[in-house]
């Protein structure tokens, strides 16, 4: 398939509800689909109901068996919006998110064509504002997958995921990730995604498990030696050690309050690339109102590359940044780079 990166994903998926049409979105483990359909919720103000099909038994989608005036029918479960629902408080409908679709049985997966396709369960017709999306890993990254029959394939719209470092950055500075984790990704883009069907250790590294630094970093005092056996059991030994490497650079970058008082005659890191991406890094996690000015001036003395690097960087961490004149005019003078 033509695999797309998450925000053109996300732009899709869009397209395919507002066609009342079912998405799948095939990615490996750890690519950011529920962040995308979390993403797909929010845009379209619908509460999220996330449904992991392959814990499901078929009686959770055909629904539960009673008797009514002796005959036997079936009700829904209370997981799905049936016609007559009230809306969720504050919201337009709903997003039903059918995860782990090829992971699901057989039995399961022939359970779920009627509500992909005729938007029923146990009995009762979905209700109009209910919108689906379905996800599941690629068959290629041996997640205990099974390949769908005929029949579901045909039911749904399929779009194949890949990983975008632009996109995954991009989302890590609006999230507040950890700038150094930031700074290393931008430095070696490759161990953003490093999963390997065959590999070995317990983990691996993927956009899920960096984040999962990010918010092990804020409870760390130091990265040395002492974080590799946690950061190894989160990103895999191969990566931790990359990245507690590429750590001991922090301590080698002028401090931010020797930038403000002489952006001019501050320490300038030789050019090297993994120093000035992380300098790159800490400029822009560390911008004030106050100090904008004082801090653009240095950025003038970066390689021109880096200027745009912190530049952008600046403005998705401190958005404000654009009322600093010097600012605009630096935006200006890199926009043809930006």
């Amino acid at each position: 398939m033509n695999a797309v990166k998450p925000s053109t994903a996300v732009d899709m998926i869009a397209t395919v509800l507002r066609a009342g049409l079912v998405p799948m979105i095939h990615g490996s483990p750890g690519t950011g689909k529920s962040d995308i359909v979390a993403s797909v919720a929010r845009d379209f103000n619908l509460a999220l109901i996330d449904e992991r099909l392959a814990n499901c038994d078929p009686t959770d989608l055909k629904g539960f068996p009673q008797i009514v005036d002796d005959k036997a029918t079936y009700i829904p479960f209370d997981t799905f919006p049936v016609e007559g629902d009230k809306l969720p408080e504050g919201k337009e409908g709903w997003l039903l998110f059918l995860d782990e679709l090829p992971h699901a049985p057989e039995s399961v997966q022939k359970a779920a064509y009627k509500l992909i396709l005729d938007r029923a369960v146990g009995g009762r017709k979905l209700h109009p504002a209910v919108f689906i999306v379905a996800a599941g890993n690629l068959e290629s990254d041996g997640a205990f997958t099974s390949r769908a029959s005929t029949a579901m394939q045909s039911r749904l719209i399929h779009i194949e995921l890949t990983v975008s470092t632009i996109d995954w950055i991009e989302y890590a500075q609006q999230q507040e990730f950890d700038p150094r984790i930031v700074s290393y990704i931008q430095y070696k883009p490759s161990c953003l995604q490093m999963f390997d069907p065959d590999h070995t250790d317990y983990t691996f590294a993927c956009p899920r498990t960096w984040e999962f630094a990010s918010k092990l970093l804020q409870q760390l005092d130091e990265v040395g030696p002492s974080a590799l056996p946690l950061l190894a059991g989160t990103l895999g030994e191969g990566p931790a050690r990359e990245f507690i490497a590429f750590n001991q650079v922090f301590d080698q970058l002028p401090k931010i309050s020797a930038i403000q008082a002489d952006p001019n005659g501050a320490l300038m890191p030789g050019h090297n690339g993994g120093t000035l991406y992380a300098l790159s890094g800490v400029l822009a996690d560390n911008v004030t109102s106050t100090n904008a000015t004082a801090l653009l001036t240095y950025v003038n003395r970066m390689p021109r590359e880096f200027q745009v690097i912190t530049i952008r960087d600046m403005s998705r961490r401190f958005p404000r940044i654009a009322e600093n004149q010097l600012f605009m005019d630096k935006a200006l003078e890199l926009s043809v780079l930006l």
